[in-house]
């Protein structure tokens, strides 16, 4: 398997803070870029070992090639401060505009079609550690079809609070942003057997996750609609229209059910919910407490 992984990173320690990559303190963003890649590496890459003598080959039937770049805009990035070996990525610098920045990534996802297995966006604060992430995908595929998209469900992780591990990607609060780009009732409701157990994946008015990954035909499918790339903000803003607006528009999105939420996730190494601006309430979090 070849699969092709894109960041879009970006930071500006003026911008205000509003978002993790505009924060005044810049060792956050760059503990968060580096966690993620070395995490692609060391959870698909090949150059993974068993301690004998000598040292021998391990995962070898879930290991990939995999290719990393990282997209920037001008001046305003990190890499510079990463201190991470040369080789772990590619670096790809544009003059976008940084709101827009992830559609850049889209159009290197296009120029490099037909060299890889699956096509890969995230934002640059997301950690992907399942080895069995790409297998899941191609399950969950092979069961449902390539017009159907599985996106993995966002965690943040804070101990010393009334919950250690937090989804944070709930509904939108406007519904009308979802009704005009995608129909949840249009099989709503998918259910697999897997490990022994009943999955659920349910249709979501906020299938955003900061990040998604298609196989070779779902990207080629993609890149044959008449707006690929034409850079539309219509899903909430710019930033989250690169991570969603497609995927929504031209798939059916699913994610796992809250019942069995972590069987495809990844984590936001930027905790804006848990622990920081909002403080989880409900039953869960009166269950924590007891």
């Amino acid at each position: 398997m070849r699969i092709l992984f894109t960041f879009a990173h970006y930071y500006n320690a003026q911008g205000g803070g509003a978002y993790g990559s505009l924060k005044s303190d810049p060792r956050p963003r760059i503990g968060a870029l580096a966690s993620a890649i070395v995490a692609l590496h060391s959870t698909f890459g090949r150059r993974q070992g068993l301690l004998l003598k000598p040292v021998s080959p391990a995962n070898t039937t879930h290991c990939a090639d995999i290719d990393v770049v990282v997209c920037t805009t001008g001046t305003n990035h990190l890499l510079d401060q990463l201190r991470l070996p040369p080789r772990l990525f590619h670096h790809h610098a544009t003059q976008a505009s940084p709101m827009f920045l992830g559609f850049e990534c889209h159009a290197l996802l296009r120029d490099r079609l037909g060299k890889y297995d699956y096509y890969c966006f995230l934002e640059d604060d997301i950690l992907v550690s399942d080895p069995l992430f790409f297998d899941k995908l191609q399950w969950f595929n092979t069961l449902f079809g390539d017009e159907a998209v599985l996106q993995p469900n966002r965690f943040e992780v804070a101990v010393g609070q009334p919950l250690h591990k937090l989804y944070v990607d709930g509904d939108l609060r406007d519904r009308s942003i979802s009704e005009r780009l995608q129909d949840v009732n249009d099989r709503p409701e998918l259910e697999a057997e897997a490990f022994g157990k009943q999955l659920v994946f349910r249709r979501v008015n906020n299938p955003h996750s900061g990040c998604f990954f298609l196989n070779a035909r779902q990207m080629q499918h993609w890149v044959e609609q008449p707006d690929f790339l034409n850079r539309d903000p219509s899903f909430a803003g710019p930033l989250e229209s690169a991570a969603t607006l497609g995927i929504m528009r031209f798939f059916r999105a699913y994610k796992p059910a809250r019942e069995n939420a972590g069987f495809l996730e990844v984590r936001h190494l930027d905790n804006r919910y848990l622990g920081a601006r909002a403080k989880p309430t409900g039953p869960a979090t009166a269950q924590a407490q007891k």
